[in-house]
């Protein structure tokens, strides 16, 4: 009995071993099908083919069965159709296909996909109607089919979907009703429909879900707002803007004291403001313009603390403005225009320290301009245009040095324009046309170098213009209708007006206007005898001057010039101060501190300077820079440059605390960083060079990434910085990375590009396009900071011994080798290898031939600030569990049932908008951030240096995450187990993997010849 036994088990196991992998032979075929389908595919699939479909990119494997459990192939420019084949995978758990060019109907056999979790198609051009046999997938959770063409009607079968917690159909043309079944959902968390056609009222029973976000705009909703809203206690965003929603706003909303977003604006909404919405504690965005709403702004809104912006501009709200609203002592945006608010401006706004826009233009409000508006130094816009304020315009208003835009036109003000609107060196718009100001142009005006619109039209100034002649940036200028007299100027960007600028100006002549010179001699005035007399005397004075000039010995010229190179005065020269660590020091006290920069105070040298190092009277070093050579602009537009990057202030940008020009030597005064500069960390020998873990190396990516993009989008005009390399990127005594070397170069025109005599940069930077056309605009700077990337990533110089680090990176990646240019110190520090490849993809990217494909500085900071680890990571010989959800996890929360799943539906839109900008498989997911964590590569080390005398044997098999390429079994060394909760995985190449105990769960124990493949990543 027992002899007949084991041969029915044996066979019993050969029928379930060739059951399984008929399976798996099925799933590869139908997996081949479906690349059938798509176009351009050549280069993001190329490894699809043989026969083991769970090492193809994308695909993810059960551990047992070798099914596949989940497609992911977001990312990566894929077109052409969705097969119907994906029906055949039947232990799919999650399919991930967003952002890609994907066309056509998403096919009715995705519903035999039974297993399914999770399916997100968003960010394509699929197009027809949601088939109605996604509501034969029992187990979905999350459905987001957001940014396509789909139309038609929402499937009412959705509501058969038990399980789902996340549906975003936002951004179609989807049309007809909401079906009210879905209502009745009692796991929805996350409601998402904007941006569609849909249409009909907001029925009560909405009030049945407990979402968490509830986002409606954008449609065409009528009718009024259910009050049951006000009873959906877990909502944190409600978004019910840019319909056409009518009634009023129901109060019982206050009850709402988790909601963080309020958007209501675009609406036919009437009635008052409820006071009750100062009971929303937790509010941080209240929007309601643009309705029809009326009565006075609630005193109660001055109880939200936290709110950050407060924007109720269009409506027909009237009386005062209450005091109280400086009681929202985080609010950064104020915005009340086109109302009917009455009474003073409040002076109590001066308590809003955060805000940086204030609009309550086009209203009726009176009075003189509060002089404690100046208090509120972070302001970038103040907007007080078209109401009837009086009085003369504060001069303190000029110590707003962050203002951009100033808008004071339509008004009733009266005096002079402040002389002091001269420090506000930031500003890029000044009006105050349309008022009753008198007297002459500023001179310092023309110190705003920044300046782009000036409006003074409709005012009584009087004077000539040549003070705007330095303003050259202004590319709008309306001067009309005022009692100015003199010469237009044809030079320098008066020439870019037209005449409309200056009409209604009888004294003005020159230019369009009429000629200065007199037509007939009867107009000519007659001069007296006594005045000439006095021309008679005054060339008498003047003749002998120039004899006692003539007969004095010669003395020196007077220097005119920054370019001459020896002394031509005893009077030292002069130092100019722009920050306070330098005050009380003169030209004097620096010599004597470097004694006359002796080659001892030496730390450095550039390609265009000498560096020496100065400590002051207050014990804090400045490093000095010592020009070589003259520079082609005039002093004072030198001068003018200094004083503008003086004005810079950044964390990431080193600043400009002085400068003294003169024929002694041109210096500039910089703040000192103690750790040199990245390129000596990374290159200087070992005397100089350190090591940087990964963690470290992200950092100084970001910070560098965060002060180039100040330059390029928020300083205005932006700034080129166009010397971007290593050695412009200092240390501070925390590895907290500054840019240096900016802004001395002309800033970015007005034009798109600016077009240089000569190639200006470092060999190895230099962007191919640049330095082929000569013409420059931001991009440039976007690969040098690139290249910066490779030289972190790898540790290599840009060009060394002829060989180009840009051009081997390449060559490297086409052979799908490139990790093996990463520099051993990120190998040894860094958990997650994945982080590595996202960077070396976003420098890819940064250097791509065109300078079109390369994204902005402000989305390279987006993706690196994903990358960076708000704490610095936990010590290998301390491992800690992760904190957040991981891979790990959720491999483990599945894996009793066989299958794997994936977790990326967690990344936000804004990612993958930014994400399918670069067109590029750049995986992001917040949430799986640490999903590697515990991974890490160490070089050089035996199992025996490991090995506890305690440890027990066993075979395991790890993951390639496509670093080390697939594993086999047989490359899978004999493993020991450490008691301090590492275990050495054998060794692939010359590599060991070491896995903390933390992600055991994605290990599988095996016997004999079987093993398991783990995919770790998608790119």
């Amino acid at each position: 009995m027992a002899t007949t036994a084991a041969p029915a088990a044996a066979y019993g196991t050969l029928i379930a071993f060739l059951l399984v992998a008929g399976a798996a032979a099925d799933d590869g075929a139908a997996l081949l099908e479906v690349k059938k389908s798509f176009r351009n595919v050549g280069n993001v699939l190329y490894d699809w083919s043989g026969d083991d479909h769970c090492s193809w990119r994308g695909v993810l494997c059960d551990n047992v069965t070798f099914a596949v459990a989940a497609l992911n192939l977001s990312g990566l420019n894929l077109e052409g159709e969705i097969s119907p084949a994906v029906g055949a995978l039947k232990s799919l758990v999650s399919i991930d296909l967003k952002s890609n060019g994907l066309t056509g109907q998403i096919p009715d056999e995705i519903g035999d996909c039974s297993s399914i979790k999770t399916l997100d198609l968003s960010f394509n051009n699929l197009d027809g109607d949601i088939p109605f046999s996604v509501s034969k997938l029992k187990h979905l959770e999350t459905l987001i089919l957001k940014n396509n063409q789909l139309v038609g009607a929402i499937p009412s079968t959705l509501s058969q979907l038990p399980n789902l917690k996340i549906l975003d159909l936002a951004q179609n043309k989807l049309s007809g009703e909401i079906p009210r079944l879905i209502y009745w959902n009692e796991v929805l968390q996350y409601l998402d429909l904007s941006y569609n056609h849909l249409t009909g009222s907001i029925p009560f029973n909405i009030g049945f879900l407990q979402v968490a976000t509830l986002s409606l705009q954008g449609n065409k909703f009528t009718g009024p707002i259910p009050s049951v809203i006000g009873l959906m206690q877990a909502l944190a965003v409600l978004d019910l803007s840019y319909n056409q929603l009518s009634g009023p706003i129901p109060s019982i909303l206050g009850n709402l004291s988790y909601t963080e977003k309020l958007y209501m604006q675009g609406n036919r909404l009437t009635g008052t403001i409820p006071p009750e919405l100062g009971n929303m504690s937790t509010l941080h965005y209240l929007e309601l313009n643009d309705n029809q709403l009326t009565g006075s702004i609630p005193s109660e809104l001055g109880k939200l603390t936290g709110l950050y912006d407060l924007n109720l501009a269009n409506n027909s709200l009237e009386g005062p403005i209450p005091n109280n609203i400086s009681s929202c002592v985080n609010l950064n945006s104020f915005n009340a225009h086109g109302n009917k608010l009455n009474g003073t401006i409040p002076r109590s706004l001066c308590k809003l320290e955060s805000m940086t826009s204030l609009n309550l233009s086009s209203n009726h409000l009176s009075g003189p301009i509060p002089i404690e508006l100046s208090r509120i130094n972070n302001l970038d816009i103040l907007d007080l245009s078209c109401n009837m304020i009086t009085g003369p315009i504060p001069s303190a208003i000029g110590s707003l040095e962050h203002l951009l835009k100033l808008n004071l036109s339509k008004n009733a003000l009266v005096g002079f324009i402040p002389a002091e609107f001269g420090n506000l060196r930031s500003i890029g718009e000044i009006d105050l046309s349309n008022n009753h100001l008198g007297g002459l142009i500023p001179q310092e005006l023309g110190m705003l170098q920044n300046l782009m619109l000036l409006k003074l039209e409709n005012n009584n100034i009087t004077g000539d213009v040549s003070s705007l002649m330095n303003c050259f940036s202004l590319n709008t200028l309306n001067i009309s209708f005022n009692n100015l007299a003199g010469v237009v100027p044809t030079d320098n960007n008066f020439s870019r007006f037209s005449p409309d600028s200056f009409l209604g100006n009888p004294g003005l002549c020159g230019y369009w206007l009429a000629s200065c010179r007199s037509s007939s001699h009867q107009d000519k005035p007659q001069i007296s005898k006594a005045a000439i007399l006095g021309i008679a005397l005054g060339g008498l004075v003047i003749l002998l001057m120039i004899l006692i000039a003539v007969c004095r010995p010669h003395s020196p010229p007077v220097f005119k010039d920054i370019s001459v190179s020896k002394p031509v005065s005893n009077v030292p020269p002069k130092l100019v101060i722009l920050n306070m660590n330098m005050a009380l020091h003169v030209y004097e006290d620096i010599m004597r501190m470097t004694e006359n920069l002796s080659e001892k105070y030496i730390i450095g040298y550039g390609a265009s300077s000498t560096v020496y190092k100065c400590v002051l009277k207050n014990c804090r070093p400045v490093a000095i820079k010592k020009l070589y050579a003259q520079y082609p602009q005039s002093l004072k537009e030198f001068q003018t440059e200094l004083e503008t990057v003086g004005s810079i202030k950044h964390r990431n940008l080193v600043s400009l605390q002085g400068y003294s020009l003169s024929p002694v030597g041109n210096l500039l005064f910089y703040e000192y960083m103690e750790n040199g500069s990245l390129w000596d960390v990374l290159h200087e020998g070992q005397s100089k060079k350190k090591k940087l873990d990964w963690e470290t190396r992200l950092r100084i990516a970001l910070g560098a990434a965060q002060g180039l993009a100040y330059l390029h989008h928020d300083c205005s005009p932006r700034i080129i910085h166009r010397d971007v390399k290593s050695k412009n990127i200092l240390l501070d005594k925390d590895y907290e990375p500054h840019l240096t070397d900016f802004g001395i170069a002309k800033s970015l025109c007005v034009s798109k590009t600016h077009t240089s005599t000569y190639v200006m940069g470092t060999i190895g930077y230099i962007d191919p396009e640049y330095a082929r056309t000569s013409r420059l605009n931001e991009k440039s700077d976007v690969y040098s900071y690139g290249i910066v990337l490779l030289e972190l990533l790898t540790g290599k110089k840009p060009v060394d011994n002829e060989c180009n680090l840009h051009h081997s990176i390449l060559s490297k990646t086409a052979s799908n080798a490139v990790m093996e240019t990463v520099d051993p110190d990120i190998a040894d520090t860094c958990q997650d290898l994945g982080e590595v490849k996202k960077v070396f993809q976003l420098a890819l990217l940064c250097t791509k031939k065109q300078p079109s494909d390369r994204p902005t500085m402000h989305e390279v900071v987006r993706v690196l600030d994903c990358l960076v680890h708000p704490d610095p990571p936990p010590k290998a010989a301390q491992p800690q569990p992760p904190t957040g959800p991981s891979y790990a996890h959720q491999y483990a929360s599945l894996r009793g049932a066989g299958t794997l799943s994936s977790c990326a539906n967690s990344s936000s839109t804004s990612d993958a908008e930014l994400f399918l900008k670069f067109g590029q498989a750049i995986s992001h997911n917040t949430e799986c951030r640490g999903a590697h964590a515990g991974l890490c590569f160490v070089r050089n080390m035996s199992a025996e240096a490991l090995m506890d005398e305690k440890g027990a044997t066993g075979h395991f098999v790890a993951a390639s995450n496509n670093i080390t390429e697939h594993v086999n079994s047989a490359a899978i060394a004999e493993v020991r187990a450490l008691k301090d909760g590492f275990i050495l995985a054998g060794q692939v190449g010359c590599e060991r993997i070491v896995i903390n105990s933390n992600c055991l769960e994605v290990v599988q124990t095996m016997h004999g010849e079987g093993f398991s493949a783990i995919e770790a990543s998608t790119i």
